[in-house]
């Protein structure tokens, strides 16, 4: 039987890949799970693009400062050195080469590394265009979160992604419930599955064609 992760498990997987004293930007959504979940072994400065750097974790319940929070407006803390600085500074960092790694949502991602979560063709849903165009070209390692298949079951990695793009060619891995996949010039290929689940259905869950390292390991699970 196919155990898929948790959102809290895959953020531990992507944690993993994450070197100490990285300076890491975090997207909106299932990414901001893995601030949660480094261990105290690392020392990983994040930084937001409406201007911090050095945040820490979620406050306590009823400790939330309204004037503190993320770019996806959630309230956060701040460690000790951490600062703060107008949103201009925080996009020249990001534009500038100086965040090592982000971690970012996605609607699709095509076997090129190409991203797409800004906008899909719900029209009820409204684009989101925020900083992900510039973290996406800007960071120097792209790391995708996200589920394997939508809600209704259709495949977010393609061939082509069918979304407008966020960026083109600039996905290293992706991180699912289902597998970890490097983007590679021959596409995708897996590293690591989840329990139970055989190489066969994951590819019958994916529409871009898949490679399967000689390796491949089980993501473990809580």
């Amino acid at each position: 039987m196919i155990q898929p992760l948790s959102a809290t498990d895959v953020a531990r997987r992507v944690a993993a890949d994450i070197p100490d004293g990285s300076y890491v930007n975090l997207g909106i959504g299932m990414p901001t799970l893995v601030a949660d979940v480094v261990g105290p072994d690392k020392e990983i400065i994040y930084h937001s693009e409406n201007g911090i750097l050095g945040m820490g974790p979620a406050p306590a319940p009823g400790e939330e400062n309204p004037e503190l929070i993320n770019a996806g407006k959630q309230p956060v803390t701040l460690l000790p050195g951490g600062s703060f600085f107008h949103h201009t500074d925080a996009f020249m960092m990001m534009r500038g080469g100086h965040i090592d790694l982000t971690v970012l949502g996605a609607f699709q991602v095509s076997e090129h590394g190409d991203l797409a979560n800004w906008i899909t063709d719900v029209l009820t849903h409204p684009p989101a265009v925020g900083g992900a165009m510039d973290l996406s070209v800007g960071a120097k390692r792209v790391l995708v979160m996200t589920t394997h298949v939508t809600r209704d079951g259709r495949p977010k990695l393609l061939p082509q992604c069918s979304y407008p793009l966020t960026a083109a060619g600039v996905v290293d891995r992706v991180f699912t419930d289902l597998a970890v996949l490097d983007v590679t010039p021959a596409g995708f290929v897996v590293r690591e599955m989840a329990p139970g689940l055989t190489a066969d259905e994951l590819q019958q869950l994916t529409a871009a064609r898949l490679t399967f390292a000689d390796d491949v390991g089980v993501l473990a699970t809580s």
